[in-house]
């Protein structure tokens, strides 16, 4: 894969947000660009927590959880503290591509939470870049849901539910899911997930190609 190529940025435009340096890119390089793996890739290169990459850039804890898990998008000026207290300039970090992990087990206390509030994604897996496939355990809280705007998104994705009642909706289908049932379905039809349960739902998802 060839290194990404960005047009220089003027300084004084530093609160443009990361996506217009998207349009600064090949189409190809729009749609694999991922700034949240990106940055995840080079903290652990660097070997740094969340909480002492956050304490170097002067921000909190959740701003770098956000990011790496593209639940925000990061003004460049924003980027460029929190790359300062790597450090790596913005140069570096848009022409960084992470190598695809090598490791093939992993301990509980190994997986990557890219969840966040009352639904925790735990995947396997740090970096997803150069990988097909994208396997979580989930848990929801009572009541927990994945909002009212159904997700919708290339791939196909599948579940069994361990503990717990799901109820899944896809399209205009819906079900009640309980330990030992299973969905599978296209991506790109709209779907929705909510808790139940008076219990967290806990199930193992496994969804192609990665989602976030």
């Amino acid at each position: 894969m060839r290194a990404w190529q960005a047009k220089p940025l003027n300084p004084r435009r530093l609160d443009t947000s990361v996506c217009d340096i998207l349009n600064t890119l090949d189409r190809k390089d729009h749609m694999t660009l991922d700034v949240g793996q990106r940055l995840r890739a080079l903290r652990a290169e660097h070997k740094l927590s969340q909480r002492e990459l956050a304490k170097r850039a002067g921000v909190t804890n959740s701003t770098i959880s956000l990011i790496e898990s593209n639940s925000t998008n990061p003004s460049v000026g924003a980027l460029k503290r929190i790359l300062d207290g790597i450090p790596i300039g913005l140069a570096e970090f848009f022409a960084f591509t992470p190598a695809a992990a090598k490791k093939v087990f992993y301990r509980s206390d190994d997986l990557t939470e890219v969840g966040k509030g009352a639904i925790s994604y735990r995947q396997v897996g740090e970096i997803m870049v150069g990988r097909s496939l994208q396997i979580m355990s989930e848990r929801y809280e009572p009541g927990a849901d994945t909002g009212r705007i159904p997700l919708v998104h290339e791939g196909e994705e599948g579940a069994i539910v361990i503990s717990g009642r799901l109820e899944v909706t896809v399209g205009d289908e819906r079900r009640v899911l309980g330990p030992g049932d299973a969905y599978y379905f296209e991506s790109r039809r709209p779907h929705r997930f909510r808790c139940v349960s008076q219990e967290p739902c806990i199930l193992v998802s496994a969804c192609t190609p990665p989602s976030f």
